[in-house]
């Protein structure tokens, strides 16, 4: 057909005789000339900016900013778009009636998409670089254009063209889109004055783009890139190169932080509390959030509601296709479809004939998904954004009542730790899901009954059955999720009950191998973990029911329908409503699997809120403004200075020295006057916490300022709370407490000599240093921060006086242990520091503060004596009296009574006596005297612990060396690792990373598949591949069933007409019974399908965890002391907790969804083979797509779980040290730190969630393409003679494929970071076991060995790993039978090693030990380990009975048990116990005191009766007066065993009949003890003189 602008079957086309603008053709190319112009004026400048810009860097989004009207300006865009689409297919259409090709019907059309496409171009570079000015150009094209559409609109009417006619609506549509946007450029031209305006106006980007910081950029973008989250596309491409990290999602929008949440949600509940109040109810929190983030969750509603709608356009777009298709046999007349006018001799469609056209059906449903889907995911992003803006408000709300909770609430248990931590963490999260889901709360409801609405029009009555199906089983559904949840809390118990179990073995391993009791405690945790297995059995059923469920509703439906159908309907069953049909039915189905959740969240939301409401009402602390004294400073100035901004002061003053010289009486006043000398007064004080009873009564007392306060009593008088009252933690039921102000003299001292600040620092001084208190609480709290952050405490750091505070508190030898020094992290998430440690920390912490006024509450009680005394003289006398500091110290060492200025004597709750220590002797001789026998008693006691003392502190730092050594072995191994690795080329690694990340562990995947076992995983594999081909065959018969039943009716009709065709008779029940079989046997594959691949599951989860438990018991000593046991315990925990409950529904969803993809990709092929060749570059994509997507999402992953436990570690924190954090006034910095915090966590789950949308967004444009593709191929296949039947079934899959492509991505992304937990599991898997097999027959060995104790050590050399240095070298002893032998030698020189040799712990790589005759490496592991006995120096007991505890094998009599207790001296107490034998011992015998642990586990040894008894300095951590029970007890019960003493302190061993001095690995010494000491040159003597 020949081509030409105006056509050539009419020869008028071209004559202007009636007028010019009279000639349609004339219009039509007037309208070309505003595209042309645009395209020529854009298009230099566009080149010529775009060829600077890629020379330049990419112009940065600070200089971003949005025009007035731009939604509008895009919205109207896309409109436009449309509008210019169907313009050319009803150009198109139009033209394929007519004889020639008119090109004036389509191509102004077309050039008019085009430069609407070049408009939004233009003016987004425009927007991006603020040049408004060229936005002039625009202005002009839109005047052209709408003057041109209204000329055509005009010409139409004249013609008597109206709204009947397609092309008159189009072009009417156009002219009041041109005239919007013209009214959009002209209102832009308005607000900047860019021209025709004298003064133009400067705008600058938000304040958020102009801090480059924030990388989340979503509401700053244009809103296409908003819609397809094109602005992420850098970050996720370039993860594949270089890991997310902190630094690269930089900061939240101003908008999304946290606080400015918190203030709209505070604002919001402060309105609803003033409402509560005047009804005399509580707040509604509800309304507080609807009335905060009620807006965004109206506009993510809105498009739900769109998408819902528009997801109805799939099924009515494939059943018009179908009409279309099976309609084309009957006769069509194209001839009365020419509408011809005088003077535009051109064809005019209605809108119903256009949509007649199969291939613009085609386009319609491509548009109508591609719209359907942004719609969807724009839903969901705004309630993801808003539930994250939620989440941060209420942790930012509760974050603030905990900061003022009163603390008798906390006291009195009325609010745990762990109920805030729950809120924190359950309660926020529930609520934040709870608005994720809310949307599809009114949705849904709306989509069931659109969806019934439509079904009941195409099937009439037999719809209604089927929606019964689904409607009623639906409730099932609710059900079965309630027993989900009901399962997954009884697992957690078992759970929590194995851990404990775990925990406890690993921290007694040592002890455990020693005793050869492994297998004893391994089988109880195997006990545990069947019952945790059976209470998972209960969680797979019911998950795989939910999933079974999920897929048979849609199958019984359908069923139900189709067969009812068949037998009620008197017409026939067509393809066009049996597809449309199937395609209603699975929307349908989705939104009532969902109601089950959304449910089940909205009931757990209204708990939460109510939970949340409540603990939002708690009592508060008083307002302790009184604190300021006099002159009442605001408290906002002491939160805009907290801590942090104050100088840094110089405590040691030289001048000061010279001036005081140490002469106390002269310094310091005997008694302090009534005026400015008293910091601190308390009139008529009553206290409580709480509840109306007073625990302090009567209290009148004064703190004399600039002096040393003690405050005794015996324990639990008051003297703490006396403190906390003062500090205003209690509840003042009377009396007044004052604080005077500091006098200006004093502020004089406080600053640096070389102070000279302007007089506002003064204030700000002077309200900091009234309002703080240094306070060190009696039980001792740390931050999860380093030791310097957490003595600086928010203080800036001065290291002369950092140093001091540090030696004051003798410090420096535990920081010296740290791995990293005083910058290695404590607390919590750190390393785990001692009771005394962690004190001296606390009391480093107040001495560092410069506040005039240090309260210390018992600061000595875990401390041993040297370190009291040092702390009293260099801490509390020197440095803080030298800086005439205000000090209260409560105390119980009353020896150091006579360095007080002033005592507070304390007795049940009131004050018994207050004045200086000469006031007392005089007045009050009774409680003197009283305190003279106390004092001579400690004196004695002091004498007796000066030893115990030593070896205290010396054992805490002994343990921390020992924790640590087995960390520095591992890192040194890392740093070995490390080394290696860079020394590799840098490039070489880079590539290597990203392939290795991109990669999908697949090695890994095969291992955990075939721990299930091969024949579950065979079923499993093949139960799946059976369902799916029986789904797609079903769909199948549907296909060919109503075909033929199209085809009889066709044929019927044309019989009838007299045209007879052999006519093969159509069999209904044979269809319908074939359909009825084929569906039955789909619904039962489901539920196998289901059920094995959670079998399969929990199989694979028995066998990884029996494995992994059966090679750490089986471990040898060294991997427990190279591994953290932490890092073992998260195998046990989080890993198991993964293999147990998440990758068997992830693997369910990723076989279920990648198998329904690729038999629709299937199908379609089959039905249209052209489709193929499409699918290699939609392929292509897709592989890229999920490649990148995938090692993005870990990243982000990762990240959002790492930001979460800081968070939740801060609020706990927070809630165990409130009132030291309201002590020291540092409220704002914590407050600070948690918005920060919070803010990093939700910016990382933000990226999350937004690099999910922007998976979806591409794979439901995928999906859309590939929907078009097959109706494209269909449409032109089926001219060919494909059934319709069968192109309805490709089309009805195409549109499956949509729903199921980000899926496939999302599970395959998932699985990949859960095998993590299989591949660590694995991991361990291969760690080497013991030796246990002996070369020896166990019947060669003597029932009784070892009978006399006979011990010959030959040439031994021990080490503890093949790849360390010896520890022992060429040993040679003999020890007799019977003989009692001590071994020492200083720290490290290898005497324990040696203790471990004879049970075979190290590796004795030369020489041997020979016991009775017998070379220990030649007996089997559990024979030699069984026969010796051991006594450790950390005492182990285990939760359980002492019965338990002391015979674990259950071999001995009662009256053997007994006897063992009576010998080490512990009968009479277990006697006492409710239970006896069978009394309960706690974790770790926390009921116990450590010497009494120590005594049980010399019983324990007695109870072997082995002829060896081996003691590994197991006198270190006890009182002498136990000790002497213990060496009684091995002297005499032990009288005809063989001893080994392992000494720690040599005195101990004085009494040895032979002993062993090593040095370095080496035996130097080896005589008794009384010929060693003669000689005075011995290592021994030397020890002995040293006392070490």
């Amino acid at each position: 057909m020949p081509l030409s602008f105006c056509g050539n079957d009419n020869a008028s086309a071209y004559s202007v005789d009636d007028g010019v603008l009279d000639n349609g053709c004339f219009v039509d190319a007037l309208n070309l000339v505003p595209h042309v112009f645009l395209l020529f004026i854009t298009f230099p400048i566009l080149f010529i900016g775009w060829g600077s810009q890629s020379s330049k860097v990419q112009i940065h989004h600070n200089t971003w900013l949005h025009f007035p009207g731009h939604n509008m300006r895009w919205i109207l865009t896309f409109t436009l778009l449309f509008v210019h689409v169907c313009e050319t297919a009803e150009g198109i259409v139009s033209d394929g009636y007519m004889k020639s090709r008119h090109l004036h019907l389509f191509l102004p059309a077309f050039m008019g998409f085009i430069a609407s496409t070049t408009s939004v171009v233009y003016y987004h570079n425009i927007e991006t670089s603020n040049f408004p000015k060229l936005l002039l150009a625009l202005f002009i094209y839109w005047v052209l254009a709408f003057i041109t559409k209204t000329i055509k609109l005009v010409k139409y009417y004249e013609h008597n063209f109206g709204i009947q006619h397609l092309r008159f609506c189009i072009t009417a549509m156009l002219v009041i889109l041109y005239g919007l946007l013209m009214a959009v450029e002209i209102n832009v031209i308005r607000v900047r004055r860019y021209v025709f305006f004298a003064n133009p106006q400067k705008v600058k980007p938000p304040e958020d783009l102009q801090d480059l910081g924030v990388r989340f950029l979503q509401p700053f973008v244009n809103l296409l890139s908003k819609a397809t989250y094109w602005w992420m596309n850098p970050l996720i491409i370039g993860a594949h190169k270089r890991p997310i990290d902190l630094k690269k999602i930089g900061k939240l929008p101003i908008a999304m932080r946290a606080l400015t949440n918190y203030i709209r949600l505070k604002d919001a509940y402060e309105e609803q509390r003033m409402v509560a109040d005047q009804a005399d109810k509580s707040p509604s929190i509800w309304r507080s959030m609807y009335h905060a983030f009620g807006r965004p969750i109206l506009l993510s509603s809105t498009f739900r509601y769109l998408a819902d709608l528009l997801g109805f356009a799939g099924p009515l777009c494939i059943y018009c296709i179908l009409m279309r298709l099976g309609g084309r046999n009957s006769p069509e007349s194209s001839e009365q479809k020419n509408v011809t006018a005088s003077g535009l001799d051109v064809d005019f469609l209605s809108s119903h004939e256009l949509l007649e056209n199969t291939s613009v059906l085609a386009v319609l449903l491509f548009l109508a998904l591609i719209l359907q889907r942004t719609f969807l995911q724009a839903s969901y992003y705004v309630t993801i954004e808003t539930g994250i803006n939620l989440r941060g408000a209420l942790l930012a709300m509760i974050y603030n009542k905990i900061l003022r909770l009163s603390t008798s609430n906390m006291s009195m248990g009325e609010m745990t730790l762990g109920q805030i931590n729950n809120l924190v963490a359950i309660e926020t999260n529930q609520l934040m899901w709870f608005l994720f889901l809310c949307p599809n709360l009114w949705a849904m409801p709306v989509q069931i009954i659109m969806g019934v609405i439509l079904l009941h029009y195409l099937l009439g009555f037999s719809a209604l059955i089927g929606a019964c199906v689904i409607v009623l089983l639906a409730p099932i559904q609710y059900f079965i999720a309630t027993k989900l949840a009901d399962a997954q809390k009884s697992t957690l118990d078992y759970s929590t009950d194995r851990l404990k179990k775990t925990n406890e073995i690993l921290k007694g391993i040592k002890l455990l191998k020693l005793y050869a009791w492994e297998n004893i405690f391994c089988s109880s945790v195997e006990e545990t973990r069947v019952k945790e297995l059976t209470s998972l059995k209960t969680f797979a059923l019911y998950t795989s029911l939910s999933i079974f469920m999920n897929a048979a509703i849609p199958i019984a439906a359908v069923l139900a329908t189709f067969v009812t159908h068949a037998y009620t309907s008197n017409t026939e069953l067509s393809p066009a409503v049996a597809f449309a049909s199937l395609a209603l039915f699975h929307i349908l189905v989705t939104p009532l699997f969902l109601l089950s959740t959304v449910v089940r969240f909205a009931v757990k939301a209204i708990v939460s809120v109510q939970k949340l409401g409540e603990f939002l009402l708690s009592d508060e602390i008083g307002d302790d403004s009184w604190r300021n004294g006099e002159t009442l400073v605001s408290l906002e100035s002491c939160k805009k200075h907290p801590g942090a901004h104050t100088k840094a002061i110089n405590r040691k003053q030289p001048l000061r020295y010279q001036l005081d010289s140490f002469e106390q009486p002269s310094r310091r006043q005997p008694r302090p006057t009534e005026t400015e000398d008293i910091a601190v007064k308390v009139n008529n004080g009553f206290f409580s916490w709480g509840s109306n009873m007073a625990t302090l009564s009567d209290i009148n007392m004064r703190i004399p300022t600039g002096q040393l306060t003690m405050i005794v009593g015996q324990v639990g008088c008051g003297k703490s709370s006396l403190l906390l009252a003062m500090l205003g933690e209690m509840q003042a039921i009377g009396g007044k407490v004052h604080w005077s102000k500091l006098p200006e003299c004093e502020l004089m001292h406080e600053g640096n000599p070389s102070f000279h600040a302007p007089e506002p620092s003064f204030e700000a001084m002077q309200s900091k240093n009234r309002n703080s208190v240094a306070y060190a609480a009696q039980k001792s709290w740390l931050l999860n921060a380093t030791v310097e952050e957490n003595i600086t405490f928010g203080n800036p750091f001065n290291k002369q006086r950092y140093k001091a505070v540090i030696d004051t508190c003798s410090l420096q030898p535990d920081i010296d242990l740290l791995p990293f020094g005083d910058q290695t992290e404590i607390g919590e998430r750190g390393i785990n520091l001692s009771g005394g440690q962690r004190q001296r920390i606390c009391v480093a912490r107040a001495l560092y503060q410069n506040t005039n006024i240090v309260f210390l509450d018992d600061p000595f009680s875990a401390l041993d004596i040297h370190l009291s005394d040092h702390l009293m003289q260099e801490g509390i006398l020197k440095f803080l009296q030298d800086d005439k500091r205000t000090v209260v110290l409560v105390t119980h060492k009353l020896q150091y009574l006579i360095h007080a200025d002033w005592i507070i004597a304390m007795k049940d709750g009131t004050l018994l006596r207050e004045g200086t220590l000469k006031d007392i002797q005089n007045n009050d001789v009774e409680l003197y005297e009283h305190w003279k026998t106390l004092m001579n008693r400690q004196d004695q006691e002091l004498e007796k612990d000066t030893d115990v003392a030593d070896g205290q502190t010396a054992l805490e730092r002994k343990n921390l060396r020992r924790a640590l050594y087995s960390r520095e072995a591992k890192s040194q191994i890392d740093d070995e690792d490390e080394e290696e690795e860079e020394e590799e080329d840098d490039e070489d690694t880079m590539s290597m990373m990203t392939s290795r990340r991109s990669k999908i562990p697949w090695r890994v995947c095969w291992k955990y598949l075939t721990s299930g076992g091969f024949v579950l995983l065979f079923m499993m594999i093949f139960s799946k591949l059976l369902k799916h081909s029986v789904i797609v065959a079903i769909d199948y018969w549907l296909a060919t069933w109503t075909s033929r039943a199209q085809n009889t009716s066709v044929s019927a009709n044309s019989s009838a007409n007299g045209m007879l065709t052999d006519m093969v008779p159509f069999d209904l029940s044979y269809y319908t019974t074939g359909f009825s079989i084929l569906c039955s046997s789909g619904i039962v594959l489901c539920l196998i399908a289901s059920l094995t691949v959670e079998w399969m599951g929990l199989s694979a989860a028995r066998n990884l965890h029996h494995n992994l438990l059966n090679k750490i018991i089986l471990a040898p000593i060294r991997f427990f002391d190279i591994t953290p046991l932490g890092q073992i315990l998260n195998r046990f925990s989080a890993d198991t907790n993964i293999i147990d409950q998440h990758i068997p529904p992830t693997l369910e969803s990723l076989t279920r969804s990648t198998l329904l993809c690729l038999s629709a990709i299937g199908v379609i092929a089959f039905v249209t083979p052209v489709f193929l060749i499409a699918m290699l570059p939609l392929g292509v994509a897709f592989y890229f797509i999920q490649k990148y997507f995938r090692v993005a999402s870990k990243d982000l992953q990762d990240l959002d779980d790492s930001t979460q436990l800081p968070l939740l570690c801060h609020f706990s924190e927070t809630a165990e040290g409130l009132t030291t954090i309201r002590a020291f006034r540092h409220e704002a910095r914590f407050k600070q730190r948690m918005l920060e915090l919070t803010d990093t966590n939700n910016v990382a789950y933000l990226f999350l969630s937004a690099a999910n949308r922007w998976l979806e967004v591409r794979t439901d444009y995928l999906g859309a393409v590939i929907v078009l593709t097959a109706a494209v191929a269909s449409i032109y296949t089926s001219e060919n003679g494909v059934q319709s039947g069968l192109v309805g079934l490709g089309l009805t899959y195409a549109l499956t494929v949509t729903n199921y492509l980000n899926w496939v991505v999302r599970s395959l992304a998932d699985l990949e970071v859960q095998m993590g937990a299989v591949k660590k599991v694995n991991d361990f898997l291969s760690t080497e076991s013991e030796n246990y097999e002996g070369s020896i027959d166990l019947s060669q060995v003597p029932e009784d060995w070892p009978q006399q104790g006979e011990i010959k050590i030959q040439g031994l050399s021990v080490r503890y790993d093949s790849i360390l240095k010896p520890v022992l070298k060429h040993v040679n002893a003999y020890i007799n039978p019977g003989q009692k032998v001590g071994i020492c030698g200083r720290t490290g020189s290898g005497k324990s090693s040696l203790s471990l040799a004879f049970f075979r712990m190290v590796d004795m790589f030369e020489g041997k030990i020979i016991i009775d005759g017998i070379d220990i490496s030649k007996l089997p592991l559990p024979t030699l380990r069984s026969r010796l006995s051991i006594i450790l120096q950390d005492p182990v007991l285990f939760s359980g009975s002492i019965r338990f505890n002391l015979d674990p094998e259950r071999t001995c009599t009662d009256d053997r048990l007994w006897e063992a207790l009576e010998i080490a001296q512990l009968k009479n107490m277990v006697k006492s116990l409710p239970g006896g034998l069978d009394a309960v011992v706690t974790e770790g015998g926390e009921n116990f005191s450590v010497g009494q642990r120590q005594l049980f586990c010399l019983a324990r040894a007695f109870v072997r009766k082995s002829s060896i008894l081996i003691m590994d300095e197991a006198t270190a951590s006890i009182d002498m007066a136990t000790e002497n029970i213990l060496q009684k007890v091995v002297m005499t019960a032990f009288a005809d065993r063989t001893v080994v003493t392992i000494a720690h302190r040599v005195s101990s061993i004085m009494e040895a009949e032979q002993v062993l001095v090593f040095c370095e690995g080496i035996l130097v010494e080896c005589d008794s003890a009384s010929s060693l000491l003669s000689q005075d040159d011995s290592l021994f003597t030397l020890l002995v003189k040293t006392h070490k």
